[in-house]
């Protein structure tokens, strides 16, 4: 269980506030994460990480010369929002362009793409790179589709020492490139983790049983075995990892490798030592060199119990950025010059919003808007138990929590921006990047592009007609698919979104009213969501469980229609009105 904590839904903010107070002389918080306090040579590559918070050292404690230039921080193992990512890489650029690595999850992916699209908007040269060093996440056909774990680490050092070393942005990107292709990692769990606040665990493993290749928010493995010896564990370790060799290497005997042997929160470090001690053998014995190993913490997963194991094949370039020295709050190499502190005029972070003009129309249908947008935050809340449930049979049951997360920030944003005389088009733009900034993960990313997407197309001028709200929920469907890649028959919100839309746009083309064509979509939206019980998953975390969840309906469907339900009722209440 979490010990400590005031109120659990301040967690994340507390813990920035407080690692940010202990390492005033590496780290200073800017809006969405933390970035150097220290100075970095103009010109340079900005070397970007992040992710959840609750995997400490990563991915803040990970900033720091020769490592990381900012890390952009999300709630609890959800992802960061665009907007985070975009702010934390605004304030480290540097002018040499921006690097954005992080762990292949999709929550990750949507936002760190997002945030990049929008850097390059701004004439900021930016890459994106998404680790993908677990080898049991999927098989090595489909290796783009892997989890990012304690790879990260090699993968984010190799990236900054090559920054650090003046390589250009194209530079910095092919040497992470390489480092991700050369890095394995394999890890095992013994036990869930508890948020705090949680009365229970969010993922559990049998008492006195180990979850082979399970991942860090409790993604399935593949296959559960009695807790073994640390000697048999180490065995299980290095046969897994010799048993892939990246592409271009022949053979294991006589190749040099950078280890991380980690801990995943509440296995200790004496017992990794252990664990370690029959490694090295094994590597020894296999005629490998092992370069500066690391173990300990680096990439935990609160308070789970496990480990893993990750292997990154060297080269001489690989060798050289792996022992480049780096001086960071949770990880250390060599000897750095210390750099330049920023000066107190610096250090400050200045954050001001704006809001366009709209005219009286639009205003007045703000408050409308708003009005929607609290009516749809009472039935996420009424249903977020529900919501947990069903995503829990085949995926990590947060759903509810964070479309509940997303709705309440999004209602407050709105309720902010409204009083202030907002128009509507730009009151739904405030509440999207809300949403994605306080819900995190997938959901988030796509209920922010959905919201973006209907607030654009109904701007600030006129009062919303049926027209430009259809014209908004299709680019939200298009938006969508886009970004989430998903299609009809994933078993994802997309095979509710299409013919909600779809239905939508034919009935006003038909020329139907705003509330009639509404209320003939939802209820094709409803039947689409019951009918996701019949689909296998093809993408997210449901997918490795996909047989379990035959059935059970799509959690991300299920809310949609239940928000676009909610949405007709209040239509055809004014109507009648």
């Amino acid at each position: 269980m979490t010990y400590l904590f005031n109120q659990p839904s301040a967690f994340a903010s507390e813990l920035i506030e407080g690692f940010v107070a202990a390492n005033a002389d590496k780290v200073r918080q800017v809006p969405g994460g933390v970035v150097r306090s220290t100075r970095s040579k103009t010109g340079s590559v900005a070397v970007i990480v992040g992710g959840g918070s609750g995997h400490y050292p990563a991915f803040a404690g990970l900033v720091g010369q020769g490592l990381a230039h900012g890390a952009a921080m999300g709630n609890l193992f959800a992802s960061p929002s665009a907007q985070q990512i975009y702010n934390v890489a605004r304030a480290a650029d540097n002018g040499g362009g921006v690097l954005l690595t992080f762990g292949n999850y999709a929550g990750d992916v949507l936002h760190f793409g997002q945030a990049c699209e929008r850097l390059r908007a701004d004439g900021i040269a930016c890459e994106i790179l998404a680790v993908t060093d677990d080898i049991s996440s999927a098989k090595v056909e489909e290796i783009e589709k892997r989890r990012g774990v304690a790879g990260d680490l090699t993968v984010f050092k190799v990236a900054a020492a090559a920054a650090e070393a003046g390589q250009d942005l194209a530079g910095v990107l092919k040497a992470a490139r390489h480092a991700n292709d050369r890095t394995r990692s394999f890890g095992v769990a013994f036990s869930g983790c508890t948020l705090p606040g949680a009365t229970h665990p969010l993922f559990e493993v049998e008492k006195g049983r180990m979850a082979l290749g399970m991942g860090i928010h409790g993604e399935p493995g593949i296959k559960e075995t009695d807790v073994p010896r640390a000697d048999e564990l180490a065995e299980i370790f290095v046969e897994r990892l010799l048993g892939e060799l990246p592409a271009g290497i022949a053979s294991a005997e006589g190749q040099r490798v950078a280890l991380i042997l980690n801990g995943l929160g509440s296995v200790k470090y004496e017992e990794l030592f252990v664990v370690y001690r029959r490694v090295a053998q094994l590597l020894d014995a296999a005629k490998i060199q092992v370069v500066e190993p690391d173990v300990g913490e680096f990439v935990t997963s609160f308070n789970m119990a496990g480990a893993s194991l990750t292997l990154m094949w060297l080269d001489d370039e690989l060798e050289t950025f792996w022992r480049a020295p780096a001086n960071t709050p949770a990880y250390r190499k060599g000897s750095v010059i210390v750099a330049e502190q920023l000066s107190a005029a610096e250090l400050v972070e200045e954050v001001q919003e704006t809001l366009p003009p709209a005219s009286s129309e639009s205003k007045e249908s703000a408050q409308r808007v708003l009005q929607l947008l609290e009516a749809m935050a009472n039935t996420i809340q009424t249903n977020a138990e529900e919501l947990g449930r069903i995503d829990a049979v085949a995926g990590d049951g947060d759903h509810g929590i964070g479309m509940e997360r997303g709705i309440l920030g999004a209602v407050e944003k709105a309720r902010d921006v409204a009083a202030q005389g907002a128009g509507a088009g730009t009151l739904l733009c405030r509440a999207a990047d809300a949403w994605a900034d306080k819900a995190g993960g997938t959901s988030g990313a796509l209920w922010g592009v959905a919201l973006t997407a209907v607030g654009t197309a109904i701007g600030d001028e006129q009062k919303p007609d049926a027209q430009r709200v259809a014209t908004g929920i299709r680019h939200a469907k298009e938006g969508i698919m886009h970004f989430g890649k998903a299609k009809v028959g994933d078993k994802t919100m997309v095979d509710v979104l299409v013919p909600f839309s779809d239905t939508l746009n034919e009935a006003v083309a038909a020329g139907s009213s705003l509330t009639d064509a509404w209320l003939k979509a939802a209820q094709a939206a409803d039947d689409a969501a019951q009918a996701t019980a019949h689909l296998l998953p093809k993408m997210g975390r449901a997918r490795p469980l996909a047989e379990k969840s035959l059935g059970t309906p799509d959690a991300g469907a299920i809310s949609l229609a239940m928000i676009v339900n909610t949405i007709g009722s209040l239509l055809k209440d004014k109507t009648a009105a």
